[in-house]
């Protein structure tokens, strides 16, 4: 991650290897090339959205709260990252993306459920729940194809919690 934050997608192993004060053949013990250590740091950053979600769902608060808090997610250490960086992910590692597109497109059961609840309980209007994940899908992947958000001097965090805004706000019933 410290890699990662001060070079984004161009540090190296040999980066890894110096900021982790070990030799680059320890790392390639553990991951095949960067591609690879790339694979895991993906699969950790959703799991870790998924553990946060299960703790959103548990806690108190009102309904269209939490619906707010569920779509904004973002692991615990992430915050400091410049997401933005990830913007050359398509082009420069088109597997890796492949797989942050399959991440983003399942795991909404429990965010749908908690929007179902929202329409019937009266905080959000009736709308077709598909086309809520599709937005919030939409933009996602945009923030990953293109450098919009450091065009705009825009944080991943600022510009997701716009979105949610927008998106939220334009549910809500009124």
């Amino acid at each position: 991650m410290e890699a990662f934050k001060e070079k984004g997608l161009k540090f190296t192993m040999d980066d890894l290897a110096k900021s982790l004060c070990m030799s680059k053949k320890t790392l390639y013990k553990y991951f095949r090339d960067k591609e690879e250590l790339f694979l895991a740091m993906v699969e950790y950053m959703f799991d870790s959205i998924a553990e946060s979600k299960r703790e959103v769902l548990k806690s108190r608060g009102d309904t269209l709260e939490k619906i707010r808090r569920i779509l904004g997610v973002m692991p615990e250490g992430y915050s400091n990252l410049d997401l933005r960086q990830l913007y050359g992910l398509r082009a420069d590692y088109p597997e890796i993306y492949k797989e942050v597109e399959k991440r983003l497109e399942s795991g909404w059961e429990e965010t749908m459920e908690l929007l179902q609840q929202g329409m019937e309980e009266g905080v959000i209007r009736k709308l077709p729940l598909c086309l809520v994940k599709l937005m919030m899908e939409a933009t996602l992947e945009q923030f990953f194809q293109r450098d919009i958000l450091i065009q705009n001097n825009l944080t991943y965090q600022q510009a997701l919690d716009e979105v949610i805004d927008i998106l939220v706000d334009g549910i809500r019933s009124t």
